[in-house]
């Protein structure tokens, strides 16, 4: 059985960026990830473009979440790999994110297992001793003195023991899952003519009973490609993202409505007349699952009074965005453009388990905190912050919840993580 300093599960930015800051300074890391690339949202549901992650100032905007998110968009901006025509909205290029994502973590000595899934977890006296894996070659096992559970569903934290909570309080329902498709061929002079018509004749469909899909509206954004555009529109709702079978029947389902989605545009609208059903992706999205019982409990409060906290790690402005669990509409709190809230360490540190953090949109917060923080550039923020823990829990012989908070903002000090 082989032995790391920290094992990360799940490689999407939380996960990508938590490897990296570790081994960045001196750890040796492996990173576990289920399928055959980096990214996680992005590259796993085709999530685009990122949202908020700019403040409004004096002379403009400016950037809130840099560390390694922000040297994620400059290096793609380099390669020509991202569109900042609208810094609110930023569209980018996932397959250059894939590349820049494999390339960081081999120049900085992360061990990445693809096509592997955690099975279960040894546990002792609080601890996580080990962890079974499958993947090709069958059930193996590998250790680590600390792990960080960034699978955004929790699953490594669940199978360790710590308590968790599941979507909303009232009923647990989670919000909708979505599968995100790209429609090609589109006459975007004649779409930009168009736009305004879409959504008033979706809700005439809709009465009709020629849509089946409960969202109140038609979600579109541009691709980086001309001629594609990207549906981020269709609503599953009711169904359980930690369930094997309400999953399956959740990608069925939108499926339908991509079909329905495609159909509807093309016959009604000349911007769609020759368009292509180009391609879905390859899973469905899940905006929310379990949260973990921590510390800390993250809440909308929180967000709402742009609370600084001492213990703070990671930054975000993006607003309270509850798309509906049981059905239409779309909840939304705007926020001060100028202003920004903080993320406490204390969500990240799981009830009942000492050698492990939680990051990305799975940390210990309520239902409505949540649908704020779960956007890729503050989860990977949240996710390079759980690294550099790491690297100062090990340096200073401590356990995670006894890191120096003095230690760890000097490390994101010095990689450009703001955190207050």
């Amino acid at each position: 059985m082989k032995n790391y300093d920290l094992i990360v599960v799940g490689g999407g930015l939380s996960g990508v960026a938590a490897a990296i800051a570790a081994a960045r300074d001196g750890l040796d890391v492996l990173l576990i990830e289920k399928n055959q690339h980096l990214g996680g949202a992005a590259s796993n549901n085709l999530i685009n473009p990122f949202m908020k992650y700019c403040i409004q100032g004096e002379s403009g905007l400016t950037r809130l979440n840099n560390g390694l998110f922000g040297k994620l968009v400059d290096t793609m901006r380099e390669m020509g790999g991202i569109n900042e025509s609208d810094k609110l909205n930023v569209i980018f290029n996932v397959e250059y994110l894939k590349f820049i994502l494999e390339n960081w973590c081999a120049e900085s000595g992360v061990n990445v297992m693809y096509g592997t899934a955690v099975i279960s977890a040894d546990c002792f006296n609080g601890e996580i001793k080990s962890i079974k894996i499958f993947n090709r070659d069958g059930v193996g096992e590998v250790s680590a003195k600390f792990y960080i559970d960034c699978s955004g569903d929790a699953n490594l934290a669940v199978m360790a023991g710590v308590p968790f909570m599941l979507g909303r309080k009232a009923d647990n329902l989670c919000q909708p899952m979505t599968l995100c498709f790209w429609i090609s061929n589109v006459d975007t002079e004649k779409f930009k003519e168009e736009r305004a018509l879409i959504n008033p004749k979706y809700k005439e469909f809709q009465k009709k009973g020629f849509i089946t899909n409960s969202r109140e509206n038609v979600l579109i954004f541009h691709h980086i490609a001309p001629e594609i555009l990207h549906f981020n529109t269709t609503r599953v709702v009711g169904l359980n993202p930690t369930n094997a079978e309400d999953v399956t029947k959740a990608q069925f389902a939108a499926r339908k409505q991509i079909f329905e989605m495609y159909e509807f545009l093309k016959n009604n609208f000349e911007c769609f007349k020759d368009s292509v059903l180009l391609m879905s992706a390859p899973e469905i999205g899940v905006r929310e699952s379990r949260k973990i019982v921590g510390e800390y409990l993250y809440t909308q409060d929180d967000i709402i009074n742009f609370t600084k906290f001492e213990d703070s790690v990671a930054c975000g402005c993006y607003e309270i965005d509850i798309h509906n669990p049981s059905g239409t509409g779309t909840h939304l709190i705007y926020l001060d453009r100028t202003k920004y809230y903080t993320i406490p360490y204390r969500s990240l540190i799981p009830k009942g388990v000492k050698n492990m953090l939680v990051a990305g949109r799975c940390i210990s917060s309520t239902h409505e905190a949540q649908s704020a923080y779960r956007i890729m550039p503050i989860i990977c923020n949240i996710g390079e912050s759980a690294g550099c823990a790491v690297a100062c829990a090990t340096k200073s012989r401590v356990e995670l919840r006894e890191v120096n908070m003095g230690d760890l903002h000097a490390i994101l000090d010095k990689y450009g993580v703001k955190y207050n």
